[in-house]
């Protein structure tokens, strides 16, 4: 009876090596073990999150922000100089415009550019880690 159990034990973990291999190998695992990553569109769109599923069709972003950028027309405070060019960058967290979407982004593959893992040192990343420390 020991060598049928041994041959049970064997056949299961097979079984598991080959599913958490495929899973990796489908990208159902998320990129950079839990990272962010910063994706680049087609449409110059940038966001940032975690993604998973980077090799289906359509690869799903949670944890979502974007950058915006606001023209400033008059200084609330003309004590304090303007920002180089007119311009403020924002980071904006997903979920607060008018159309109220979740806080989950599924992406078609052919719209995207490339994909880059954030390091944990990075001015998004820190700006993130900031805006989730104030809810």
């Amino acid at each position: 009876m020991g060598a049928k159990w041994m041959w049970l034990v064997t056949a299961v973990v097979i079984v598991i090596v080959v599913i958490v291999a495929v899973s990796w190998r489908m990208g159902w695992f998320p990129l950079g073990g839990g990272k962010y990553q910063a994706v680049f569109l087609t449409n110059n769109q940038v966001y940032f999150g975690k993604l998973s599923s980077p090799k289906s069709d359509y690869p799903v972003l949670r944890d979502i922000f974007y950058l915006q950028v606001t023209q400033t027309l008059q200084p609330q405070d003309p004590s304090v100089p303007p920002p180089v060019g007119g311009q403020q960058i924002q980071l904006v967290k997903l979920g607060n415009e008018l159309h109220g979407p979740m806080d989950e982004m599924k992406i078609n593959k052919d719209q995207i550019l490339f994909i880059e893992d954030l390091k944990l040192g990075s001015q998004v990343v820190q700006a993130i880690e900031a805006f989730k420390t104030e809810q």
